[in-house]
């Protein structure tokens, strides 16, 4: 997105071909500034011709504030010699990062131009996997034997620190690189020129292994109030620190895959709008289609309940209700664990304690929600507490010869409860004829009448009991509410039991399990206090 300020700036330079101009520019801004004017808005050779105005090392500093996706596409535009000088003035982390995305042969073009000894590092770095410490640290920190005096090392740091990418902490290492100790900036200053480091040391050191997730090395920084952690290899030897900015750069990519996977996605590694729109695509229709696959079966229960949907139809009415409930509900105690689950907070072993806080807490919510419910319900009018639909077609009702039809002063016949009838499955109470409509002499048939209702006919179910209707309600969002909470805390958990992300327990996923369950849980509470309308 072009940088409502810097961005017109930027191309009135290069459009005036102002080779002072641009360099005046590129260095009174801070380089993450010049980077947000430049990011994708410029073809290649003008951003390339905008940057070489200004010195190498500022020109590093920039292309690193630059998306990789961006520095991707600014390598195929510059010379292969100019892109190693480029590099080798990069920090560690930053040009092993870029040289993952680039081409093997292209990564291989631009090493071959770089120093030995900075070529040995990137590679050392590009082998870790990317989501690990080792992938996110860097090299470039400051290390001294502990066995100096603290004049010393303040006349060696000060030699050292120009090539340096942070002097937060000096680590001190025996002559195998071992980890004995760390000394801050701050203690160095504060302490006397001639104590020794060794003396003045922290020993209790807080480590992370080249091996470690990038999300446990964030939280272990956060955790500690650290400024940058040092990395070891499994022998224990110092190798590199990661520095807050990339735990922050971590955090951020962390809580987006997270935020992806609770919308029910794939995670994407590019901006949205740098992404083709075959990626996201291929990213959001994978989940899509399972989840709706899943949420077929929301039509399998519903047409299991078709019966009893029939009888009362005032039920399809509240079904929205009732199972958006235990989603809603489920949806907020997976994300709840969830984070827990990523924060280090909960664990497996708490399973127990998080079941017991989460029912009393489902119970809780769905007494609140089932009570608005029950009010909401028993003020249901008694014209939609009933129902009155045409049929199409002609149907036949057996009475028992003894208790003839007879219709009542409105015209409407009434049906004794639980008379055989043949009207498909249904079973109505009152029929009324349509206008003008004579009703046949019924056949006698194995001593039954049977009567034949001609096309058009009301069936007419009269209107239930509204405090028998408040209840199914009441007790049905109660008790999807607490299922849906239930099974949301416990999901993640078992997801994670299983090495699965729990990312994916959440919304989406549980909603769409509770849908299906909660129909049944529904249709199963109106059976208990509606059942002699339901058979």
């Amino acid at each position: 997105m072009p940088h409502p300020l810097f961005t017109p700036e930027i191309e009135h330079c290069i459009r005036s071909n102002d080779p002072e101009a641009m360099r005046e520019f590129s260095e009174a801004l801070h380089p993450a500034t010049i980077a947000e004017a430049l990011d994708g808005n410029f073809k290649v050779e003008d951003t390339w011709r905008f940057l070489q105005e200004t010195q190498i090392d500022n020109q590093a500093e920039i292309f690193s504030y630059l998306p990789t996706e961006e520095q991707v596409r600014l390598v195929k535009g510059v010379g292969r010699p100019h892109m190693a000088k480029l590099i080798e003035r990069m920090s560690h982390d930053d040009r092993a990062a870029l040289l993952r995305h680039l081409d093997p042969s292209v990564t291989e073009a631009i090493l071959r131009l770089i120093d030995d000894a900075e070529r040995r590092d990137i590679a050392s770095l590009v082998n870790f996997p990317e989501d690990t410490a080792g992938a996110i640290m860097t090299t470039d920190y400051a290390w001294l034997p502990a066995n100096i005096t603290v004049e010393e090392s303040l006349e060696r740091l000060r030699l050292m620190a120009p090539d340096r990418e942070t002097i937060y902490y000096v680590y001190l290492v025996d002559e195998n690189r071992r980890l004995q100790g760390v000394v801050s900036l701050r203690t160095l200053i504060l302490s006397p020129r001639k104590d020794i480091l060794a003396d003045i040391m922290e020993t209790q050191i807080v480590t992370v292994k080249v091996t470690d997730p990038k999300d446990r090395v964030a939280q272990s920084m956060a955790r500690y109030d650290l400024l940058a952690i040092p990395v070891v290899d499994k022998e224990d030897k110092l190798v590199g620190i990661v520095t807050h900015d990339d735990a922050m750069d971590a955090v951020v990519s962390a809580a987006t895959e997270d935020v992806h996977r609770m919308g029910g996605m794939e995670p994407m590694k590019d901006s949205y709008l740098d992404a083709s729109f075959t990626l996201v695509w291929r990213k959001r229709s994978v989940w899509l289609s399972c989840l709706f696959l899943a949420e077929l079966f929301t039509f399998t229960a519903l047409a299991y309940f078709e019966d009893a949907i029939a009888q009362v139809v005032v039920l399809s009415l509240f079904v929205p209700l009732c199972i958006s409930t235990g989603g809603n509900s489920g949806s907020q105690a997976a994300t709840l664990i969830t984070r827990a689950l990523a924060l280090n907070e909960v664990n497996r072993k708490n399973w127990f304690r998080i079941f017991k806080h989460e029912l009393l807490m489902g119970l809780a919510l769905g007494l609140t929600l089932g009570g608005i419910g029950f009010i909401r319900a028993a003020l249901t009018p008694d014209n939609i507490r009933g129902s009155s639909h045409p049929r199409h077609e002609t149907f036949k009702v057996r009475v028992a010869e003894s208790t003839p039809l007879q219709p009542n002063q409105d015209g409407i016949y009434e049906i004794i409860p639980n008379t055989e009838q043949v009207i498909y499955s249904q079973k109505s109470e009152k029929i009324r004829l349509p206008e003008a409509a004579k009703l046949k002499e019924p056949t006698l048939q194995d001593g039954q009448l049977v009567y034949e209702f001609p096309k058009g006919c009301a069936l007419i179910t009269p209107a239930i009991d509204r405090w028998k209707l408040a209840a199914v309600i009441g007790f049905s969002v109660a008790g999807i509410c607490l299922w849906g909470t239930v099974v949301g805390s416990m999901l993640p958990l078992v997801f994670d039991r299983f090495g699965i992300d729990p990312g994916i327990a959440s919304s989406p996923f549980v909603a769409t399990f509770v849908d299906v369950t909660g129909i049944v849980i529904y249709f199963s509470i109106a059976g208990i206090f509606l059942g002699d309308l339901l058979l």
